[in-house]
């Protein structure tokens, strides 16, 4: 609620991408917010008073709960790289939901946890169904022995190397034909393939301006080169028709000749020329009022990835041929040109934002944990998902574009919070002198019960947005269902596997020793 007001008093609407944007911030407040009852709770089972309860809790989660916030809003900002405003907008209304998040949950929740007060047989009721899952976190304890551990950590090298390998058949773009924003079935994505399929003109258009001399629409070499131009994209695999006026001067002057098919062609003389151009109007965007800007509209068959890198290949190669100083052909306009440009800076952009992702939370893991083996458990159960999304992409048909880019910072940059958590608990009984064995045991019994319950949650929650009617909706539900399903997986299992050969001097064989924040001993 908070996040809405401050999105009206800002000035910012709420358009199809950016709706989803509020129930995820409202899945991330309840993950951090099961965390701090999950401490409260543990407060008040030691005997603790609400207060102190409250108080203890609050010490407990500010800094691992400030972690998990700021990498959720860097990877929120690191949206801004995407030079695309419907992306920008969705980047500054996540992270004013994560701000909300950070008053509301870190602050708010605390205080009104101090007031809370609870029967000593709601205690009792509340310690026993915790118990529950103990059995269950005793037999995931076996993780640290060498055994299940090296095989867990064997099987993720192995996802990762398939996930490598069919990532790189993901493709920038759409993969099917009709509008991304429909679904195939669609009412208006079924008309339009009619259409296509009857006549020579579609629903998918690239314009190419060619920019030309005043009156250069009566200049026979210019007028020339667009119909060569013409030629040149109508022999091309996926294109209808192509509609320029040259093409439409040619039948004019047929027309003045008795409509004989010999006579449709390009008259030399300009004055000739000119007869058949007089009656193209400026209405018909064909031309501009002086005649030197004239547009020429491909008509494709659809705006399937291939199609698009095939038809742009074909107008580059064209203009790098036979651009000059009479006449120069310019990318474009059109609901393709737009695509086309779309795609080259979700091409760009891609890379460059994961890395920042990346580099961002382990700075900050390095800056808070103090130790190059905690970011290393924290980051290597992330990345491994980021290439298994890109590998789901593939097998799904899900193509990389401006609707699906921002899934890999958003997954990324909430499936941390469940490594943040879990570690800080594992860490925190390091430094206490415990074994690795009790310290991980304590941080299932502390965290794994809350980061199961966030990861359900958030997996059930934007799960709902696989039976929209939007398509991209429908696509961005089944990534970030499968991210946030598989980060709580790699945090209840990799994380621990990775941190006990990481940490393995801390085994119970070997005599406790306590953790001193120095980088070199962990």
């Amino acid at each position: 609620i908070w996040q809405l007001g401050l999105l009206n008093l800002l000035g910012f609407g709420i358009d199809p991408m950016s709706i989803l944007v509020p129930f995820l911030i409202f899945a991330i407040a309840v993950s951090h917010g099961v965390q701090m009852i999950r401490a409260y709770r543990a407060e008040i089972f030691l005997g603790h008073e609400s207060v102190r309860a409250a108080r203890n809790s609050f010490s407990q989660l500010l800094v691992p709960g400030g972690l998990a916030l700021a990498t959720d809003t860097i990877g929120f900002i690191t949206l801004l790289w995407i030079d695309v405003g419907i992306i920008s907008e969705l980047a500054i209304t996540a992270s004013l939901g994560v701000a909300m998040i950070i008053a509301t949950n870190l602050f708010l929740l605390p205080v009104l946890l101090s007031y809370v007060k609870l029967p000593p047989h709601n205690v009792e009721k509340l310690q026993s169904r915790g118990e529950h899952l103990r059995p269950l976190w005793n037999r995931l304890d076996r993780i640290t022995n060498p055994g299940p551990s090296l095989a867990i950590i064997a099987v993720a090298v192995a996802l990762f190397a398939f996930g490598l390998w069919k990532s790189q058949d993901v493709q920038i773009g759409d993969l099917d034909s009709g509008v991304p924003e429909l679904r195939q079935d669609s009412r208006y994505n079924l008309d339009a393939a009619v259409i296509t399929s009857k006549f020579s003109v579609g629903v998918d258009v690239l314009t190419v301006i060619v920019e030309t001399v005043p009156d250069g629409c009566i200049e026979h070499d210019v007028m020339d080169m667009i119909a060569r131009f013409g030629w040149h994209m109508a022999n091309v695999e996926g294109v209808q028709s192509v509609l320029s006026i040259a093409s439409v001067a040619k039948v004019i002057n047929a027309g003045w000749n008795e409509g004989s098919l010999k006579w449709r062609m390009l008259p030399r003389a300009p004055q000739t020329l000119a007869l058949s151009v007089t009656p193209i109007e400026t209405s018909t965007g064909l031309l501009n009022a002086d005649g030197s800007v004239l547009p020429v509209n491909i008509y494709l068959a659809d705006h399937k990835a291939e199609t698009i890198d095939r038809v742009i290949a074909a107008v580059d190669a064209f203009r790098a041929a036979h651009d000059s100083d009479r006449h120069r052909f310019r990318l474009a306009t059109g609901n393709i040109g737009v695509m086309s440009a779309t795609n080259q800076v979700v091409r760009a952009a891609q890379f460059p934002m994961l890395m920042w992702v990346f580099a961002s939370i382990i700075v900050l893991c390095m800056l808070t944990f103090r130790s190059w083996r905690a970011a290393f458990c924290i980051v290597l159960p992330l990345m491994l998902v980021s290439v298994l999304s890109y590998a789901l992409m593939a097998i799904l048909g899900i193509g990389l574009k401006v609707y699906t880019l921002p899934v890999a910072a958003l997954g990324v940059g909430i499936g941390v919070d469940y490594g943040i958590y879990l570690f800080s608990r594992l860490e925190s009984r390091l430094k206490r002198g415990d074994y690795f064995e009790e310290a991980l045991l304590n941080a299932y019994a502390m965290s794994g019960t809350a980061i199961v319950f966030t990861g359900v949650t958030l997996a059930a929650s934007v799960s709902m947005w696989i039976f929209s009617e939007l398509k991209f909706q429908a696509d961005m539900g089944i990534l970030l269902t499968f991210m946030f399903i598989v980060n709580m997986l790699g945090a209840i299992f990799l994380l621990p596997a990775i941190a006990r050969w990481l940490y393995r001097h801390h085994k119970r064989k070997d005599p406790p020793e306590p953790l001193d924040g120095n980088p070199e001993t962990g």
